[in-house]
């Protein structure tokens, strides 16, 4: 008897913020697990998500979106994409199909092996699609494949898990076959809740603004969430808070039920609303809220 060879692997996922990077890797494990935000830069650390693929298990690493490094906060995300970059064996570059090349040319610095993932396909005509293919063709020798892929029409995810299955090296599985992420319950549970912040108020509300979590107790049939949400004005606790609580309770709403929805298990969530100023700008402060900056 041969034992059947198998991959396994670790794979960055990067590009600008807003590339579809979180709903891209939700679609791929089938499971809503990474943050969605229309907000710019709403992911902020790495997350593991794992997929099983015909005999290989890919670890996709969701990174914070590559831009400037601007603030203490946004020194903290960069660097959270470029170590996964160093210590993954492959990278996902994802490119947005609307987008021209110019932030693929300063990726390209990095010299990562990368597979190329054209996005969101579905918005554009097959003319301005194939387009945009032949103007990545003059970089061909730079990248190993290209892959377009819609999530909304589901197209290109078993291509895209095939060409990743052939670039990672042979081994043995690295995790147990069940798990979908290295997560824990704290950290998902951390990022729904941050979700429904932004989705609540995804203009009114400063890119400053966090939440951690203070206490979980899980029973058998409902979890206790103890939660604060951090931000670095009087003001933008009054708008999260809103007249007469009205915002926050419909934050909490939203919260439960994603978190309902995940856990399959009934939720109690207590907000707390508090301000710490300056936060994203005093190292102690980020360290504390868990961005800990070398």
């Amino acid at each position: 008897m041969h034992e059947i060879e198998t991959k396994a692997g670790f794979i960055a996922v990067v590009g600008r913020p807003n590339a579809g990077k979180s709903t891209l890797l939700n679609h791929l494990v089938g499971e809503k697990l990474a943050m969605v935000s229309k907000k710019a830069q709403a992911t902020r650390k790495r997350m593991n998500i794992i997929v099983e693929h015909d005999g290989s298990q890919q670890i996709y690493v969701d990174t914070p979106g590559i831009h400037e490094k601007e603030k203490l906060l946004n020194q903290f995300m960069m660097d959270e994409a470029l170590k996964a970059m160093g210590d993954c064996d492959l990278t996902l570059y994802l490119q947005p199909v609307h987008d021209d090349l110019e932030n693929y040319k300063k990726f390209l610095l990095y010299r990562k092996p990368h597979i190329v993932v054209l996005t969101k396909i579905d918005e554009t005509s097959q003319e301005a699609l194939l387009k945009r293919i032949g103007e990545f063709s003059a970089y061909q020798e730079k990248f190993l494949e290209l892959i377009p892929v819609s999530v909304n029409k589901d197209v290109g995810k078993k291509q895209l898990l095939d060409a990743v299955k052939k670039h990672l090296p042979a081994s043995p599985y690295l995790f147990d076959p069940e798990d979908m992420t290295t997560s824990t319950i704290k950290d998902i549970y951390r990022e729904f809740i941050r979700e429904s912040v932004f989705d609540n108020l995804s203009e009114e509300l400063p890119y400053e603004s966090d939440v951690t979590i203070e206490k979980i107790y899980e029973e058998p049939d409902i979890d206790k969430i103890y939660a604060t949400i951090i931000v670095e004005k009087p003001s933008q606790k009054g708008i999260i808070i809103g007249k007469g609580g009205n915002t926050i309770k419909r934050i909490g709403k939203t919260a439960r039920q994603k978190l309902e929805f995940f856990s399959q298990k009934r939720i109690f969530l207590d907000l707390e609303v508090i301000v710490r100023r300056g936060w994203s700008k005093n190292k102690q402060m980020l360290a504390d809220i868990g961005y800990i900056i070398d």
